[in-house]
């Protein structure tokens, strides 16, 4: 078997690595006792190095795409693991169902959903994805075993959000929500700075089950924070519909990328004029909007990973916990104006206070924010270490889904369940992302 050169979504570690397919539900564990470790693969959204395994195995999950059982009358659902959030939609919205979390992109698979625990635009309201999650089989070295929160309990609890260090999810058993149609109705609103926003984000969540802000990240002083608040729920009749709108907004024709520039045209000139330009034009309102158009503005332009050149790019995204109050979200900000640096993906969001039975999940209750950044070498590491700092002593975390290069210690002082977790492991599965953060450890 030749290798072949992966990445992950943010092009930052390409890698060799042996491929290797699951190609039925059925299908033993892979064989493949001349690699050193194997890490099962979705659909290669993660944007760091959680989803490669440098020198090692990677179990390609896309070929388990069909559904298995779907009750239109209960919402639940029953598919394979390599099945996209869009195909569910396609198959759930027209039916009257959706997705009770969702991540800001439809193309990653349930079983990546799962290995995750993504978290969504509602997280205040419904948790991560694992509130939807009923049961899966996990096929380990050992055999196959069916998880829930009652049947093997502490695989079911180390898999979400397990990285896919725990083997491989071959199915599992959703539940759905039931909406009118497959419209939002979305309020937007200006905020002038990160007090604002505290304000506003605590309002719109009392009233709505979606919140999410853009923050400019190159505001300073009183405009330290600004940016643009959108808040919607669920449109309570099926006005415009069709019949048929899930479907058509799942597959509604999208641009590409269609190729990557020598030079990020990300870049300092760029950022500010598009910053001040998208803060502006949103002065407020309310519409009614298709729900791929709230959820998944990003995916109406394929591989757009490409922008950032070829040098790729970096998420940074953590989370700032309640009891340590504003000011470590503010002191980050500080830190990225007066760097110059990020992109126009910058997110601010409150999480609720309903946790995760998954040991590794990322969020808690606080403030989440989460940037792009142009890979800019030694300057941007530079900056990741004043974040890092911040977020260190405030209790905080970063997200795994997102990382490429977080250290060790700042792993382990955020997921304080990770030697539990670490026990759950299957011996044959090992990734890029784990070898790293705990090589300090020895623990590899």
């Amino acid at each position: 078997m030749p290798p072949e050169i992966v990445s992950s979504w943010g092009n930052i570690s390409p890698s060799r690595h042996f491929i290797l397919a699951l190609p039925e539900r059925g299908a033993s564990f892979p064989q493949a006792p001349q690699l050193p470790s194997l890490l099962p693969r979705g659909n290669g959204r993660s944007y760091g190095d959680s989803c490669l395994n440098a020198e090692g195995g990677l179990v390609r999950m896309r070929s388990l795409d069909r559904f298995i059982d779907f009750d239109a009358r209960s919402g639940v659902l029953c598919c394979e693991a390599g099945v996209l959030l869009a195909d569910i939609l396609a198959l759930a919205v027209p039916r009257g169902w959706f997705l009770p979390v969702t991540p800001g992109t439809a193309f990653v698979t349930v079983g990546g959903a799962i290995a995750n625990d993504v978290h969504g635009k509602n997280h205040h309201r419904a948790g991560t994805f694992a509130q939807a999650v009923r049961a899966f089989e996990l096929l380990r070295s050992d055999g196959r075993w069916r998880c829930t929160p009652d049947e093997n309990a502490p695989l079911y609890a180390a898999t979400l959000g397990g990285l896919g260090l725990t083997g491989l999810i071959t199915w599992a058993q959703l539940q759905l929500r039931p909406i009118a149609g497959p419209f939002m109705d979305v309020h937007t609103l200006r905020f002038a700075n990160l007090d604002e926003f505290l304000v506003r984000s605590a309002e719109s969540d009392r009233d709505f089950e979606y919140t999410v802000a853009w923050v400019d990240c190159l505001g300073r002083g009183r405009r330290l924070g600004r940016g643009v608040l959108q808040c919607a729920n669920h449109a309570e009749d099926p006005a415009g519909s069709g019949g048929q709108g899930g479907a058509a907004a799942v597959n509604r024709r999208r641009l590409t990328v269609p190729f990557t520039p020598p030079l990020s045209l990300v870049n300092p000139a760029s950022l500010r004029l598009f910053n001040t330009a998208y803060y502006h034009r949103h002065r407020g309102g309310r519409a009614r909007v298709p729900f791929d158009s709230f959820f998944y503005p990003l995916d109406g332009l394929l591989r757009w990973n490409r922008l950032y050149g070829p040098r790729g790019f970096y998420q940074y995204q953590c989370v700032i916990p309640e009891a340590a109050g504003p000011e470590p979200a503010r002191a980050l900000l500080v830190a990225i104006a007066r760097s110059g640096q990020g992109s126009f993906l910058a997110v601010l969001k409150r999480f609720g206070s309903l946790s995760s039975p998954g040991l590794l999940s990322f969020p808690q209750p606080g403030l989440t924010l989460a940037l792009d950044f142009p890979n800019r070498g030694a300057r941007l590491e530079r900056l990741f270490r004043e974040l890092d700092a911040i977020v260190a002593s405030a209790g905080g975390r970063l997200y795994p889904a997102k990382d490429a290069r977080m250290p060790g210690m700042l792993f382990r002082g955020g997921y304080p369940r990770w030697q539990e977790f670490a026990r759950c492991i299957d011996p044959r599965c090992s990734s890029s992302f784990w070898r790293r953060v705990m090589a300090d450890a020895g623990c590899v």
